[in-house]
């Protein structure tokens, strides 16, 4: 449906308070997170969004400081699950317990019932425990012995993974990986952020993080980035890069041999979704080209399935995605 200019200046007007808020929720966290900028602006953008993250990086990196941190300036309920070879399914959703005293069984919930969730090397843990959280990230509620309880919102999952390490990890089902709306590659900080990073850790400083907003001010906004106005041509770029993904072919695009699966429907409602967010982060109540483009990698490279071939060329799912945004004609 096309707006009318009055409309989206509205819109604007609604996004710029938002944006402003959120600002303030991002520099509260930089008190204690040093660098990784982009990092922080897109796992904002995956919680406007309403979607979940998986971050991959090295150990040592501040990502569990990272997610707890933002927590705190959104006064919402953090817990972090450290998976590991043995834990069970139960260990994430809970289980009923039987209670002697008044005869009866009740349930014991497990961690996933909190706000954010950390989800800490979540490929160390069998498939059946990784798909424990299937439900709860898609569903966004928990069945635990054929009783179903619904999710509180928000609801935001960040699971890591160790690239370096293989010994002792399993392969993240596709199903499951999908779930994401983010991949995040998460890097070293540089020199200069090295240093300040020694000096804030090893000095008796006391940085304290004010909560900014509140859970039912992040369901808000949640609620409003579905409003964020998207004119048919964003739909019909947003339709065409992921397209592109499947049928390189039909855009001139030299890829044979290279993808092996291009990305689900999934990726469109993400990429559109995401975009809508990052329009909403910039103080705009419409989406350009340019929203879809910085969010694009971040929701195509777990998505696409290169070939044996590919791999063996170093041929990243990052550069198809480039490839794909220099064919692709921007409205």
């Amino acid at each position: 449906m096309r707006l009318t200019n009055t409309e989206i200046k509205k819109l604007c007007l609604k996004a710029e308070k938002y944006s402003a808020m959120l600002s303030k929720v991002l520099g509260e966290v930089r008190k204690v997170i040093v660098g990784q900028d982009q990092i922080l602006e897109k796992l904002v953008i995956a919680l406007i969004a309403d979607g979940h993250v998986l971050l991959e990086g090295v150990p040592g990196l501040a990502k569990t400081l990272m997610i707890k941190t933002l927590a705190q300036t959104l006064n919402v309920s953090f817990c972090r699950i450290q998976f590991t070879p043995d834990l069970l399914p139960a260990d994430i959703i809970g289980t009923k317990i039987y209670d002697h005293q008044k005869s009866s069984f009740r349930t014991e919930k497990g961690p996933v019932f909190h706000n954010f969730i950390l989800a800490d090397e979540i490929n160390r843990a069998p498939p059946k425990v990784q798909s424990a959280l299937l439900e709860a990230m898609q569903e966004r509620q928990v069945t635990i012995h054929g009783s179903t309880f619904k999710l509180e919102k928000p609801f935001f999952v960040m699971a890591t993974e160790n690239p370096i390490e293989s010994e002792g990890t399993y392969k993240l089902p596709e199903a499951q990986v999908d779930r994401f709306a983010f991949k995040l590659l998460i890097s070293y900080p540089s020199l200069q952020q090295e240093k300040l990073i020694i000096q804030r850790n090893t000095q008796s400083l006391n940085i304290e993080v004010k909560p900014i907003l509140n859970a039912k001010q992040i369901v808000e906004v949640q609620s409003f980035n579905q409003h964020i106005y998207a004119d048919e041509k964003i739909v019909d770029y947003i339709a065409r890069i992921v397209d592109a993904t499947r049928f390189p072919e039909n855009y001139g695009l030299k890829l044979d041999g290279i993808i092996e699966f291009g990305a689900s429907p999934r990726a469109s409602i993400w990429l559109m979704l995401a975009s809508k967010a990052h329009a909403l982060l910039q103080g705009r109540g419409f989406v350009m080209p340019e929203d879809v483009k910085a969010v694009a990698k971040e929701v195509l490279r777990h998505r696409l399935i290169l070939t044996y071939e590919a791999e063996a060329e170093n041929f990243t799912t990052d550069k198809v995605v480039s490839l794909i945004l220099d064919k692709i004609k921007t409205p």
